[in-house]
């Protein structure tokens, strides 16, 4: 995009880079700095890390900001907070956002326990299920149209919609949103493995199967086993050099609803049960329920009953701010 708007001699006053940078390498969690793109010339404002949001003074003399990043319809991905606090800054500044609208490769199906306020952080600032079915253009209509955004002001909003959209077929995306979501697969376990970030199990990261494979050193011996080694999109992976014993989940069947096999099933196997979900877990969840129902024993049928509720009253709010059939 930036080449792009450079071909028409349109003035890029900078750029703001969300978690990953701006060219997309960095780790999960990597602090962002401010920098100059060595490609452009362009000036890099991070909004990853301790800022999250364009000041005013990032935002002087610019006249509109185009966002244009590739979501993948999880709530816990942070490209939707980027977004939130973009809105918001425009929203005070009284700067217009144009959004280029992506297709979600998640958008076929709506799923997941709704975020609970007690919950809510940058992996989750609004009340939406951890699968919402939505594009980032749509998402977007729904901040501002909903009030979600602190600010007295709704955000000026133009969004570049798509051309014959269809959310419920598969969508390939042609390059990686982020370093460790390398493909298809990986994107549809997403949503159903995030969990695991905040455990002690390990979803892959420094392999070339990241988010399609679970393991851990102590597990007792199984078919399949993996090394994590540091890596590009994974400097210091989670057991690092040491043989873990897992399953690959390649040849799982595409989703189409949040699972909670795996988690149920790690749980159980684990040996140290009172350290394995870890202090964040609830704002992956979304509530502190989910620890609990677990721990509980609840089955995924049980628990996903519990969900119901809240996915019904999701999807009324959002028919309001659909664009594609």
């Amino acid at each position: 995009m930036v080449d792009s708007l450079r071909n028409y001699e349109l003035k890029i006053l900078k750029v703001f880079a969300p978690e990953h940078g701006f060219r997309g390498n960095s780790d999960a969690g990597e602090k962002i700095t401010n920098s100059i793109d060595p490609k452009t010339g362009i000036p890099i404002i991070s909004l990853y890390g301790s800022k999250k949001k364009p000041s005013k003074k990032d935002l002087e003399n610019i006249d509109v900001i185009i966002f244009d990043i590739q979501d993948v319809g999880a709530r816990f991905y942070t490209y939707l907070s980027s977004l939130h606090y973009v809105m918001e800054s425009c929203a005070e500044n009284n700067i217009e956002l144009i959004v280029l609208d992506r297709p979600n490769p998640n958008g076929h199906y709506i799923d997941g326990p709704v975020m609970e306020k007690e919950s809510m952080s940058f992996v989750g600032l609004h009340p939406v299920p951890i699968v919402y079915g939505m594009t980032i253009g749509e998402y977007a209509l729904m901040i501002n149209g909903e009030n979600w955004l602190n600010s007295i002001e709704k955000c000026k909003l133009k969004i570049i919609e798509l051309t014959n959209y269809d959310r419920f077929s598969k969508y390939d995306l042609p390059d990686r949103p982020s370093p460790n979501l390398p493909n298809l697969k990986s994107i549809n376990l997403y949503p159903s493995l995030c969990f695991f970030e905040q455990t002690p199990v390990s979803v892959g990261r420094g392999t070339t199967n990241q988010f399609q494979i679970i393991g851990k050193p102590d597990w007792e011996k199984t078919s399949y086993k993996f090394k994590p080694v540091s890596m590009y999109g994974a400097k210091y992976p989670k057991f690092e050099n040491e043989v873990c014993n897992g399953y690959n989940l390649k040849n799982e069947d595409y989703l189409l609803k949040v699972s909670l096999k795996w988690l149920i099933l790690a749980y159980n196997n684990e040996k140290d049960k009172e350290n394995f979900f870890r202090s964040g877990f609830h704002r992956l969840a979304g509530n502190k329920t989910l620890e609990k129902q677990i721990k509980s024993g609840l089955s995924e049928r049980e628990i996903r009953i519990t969900w119901q509720k809240g996915l019904k009253k999701f999807k009324e709010l959002r028919n309001k701010y659909l664009i594609y059939n």
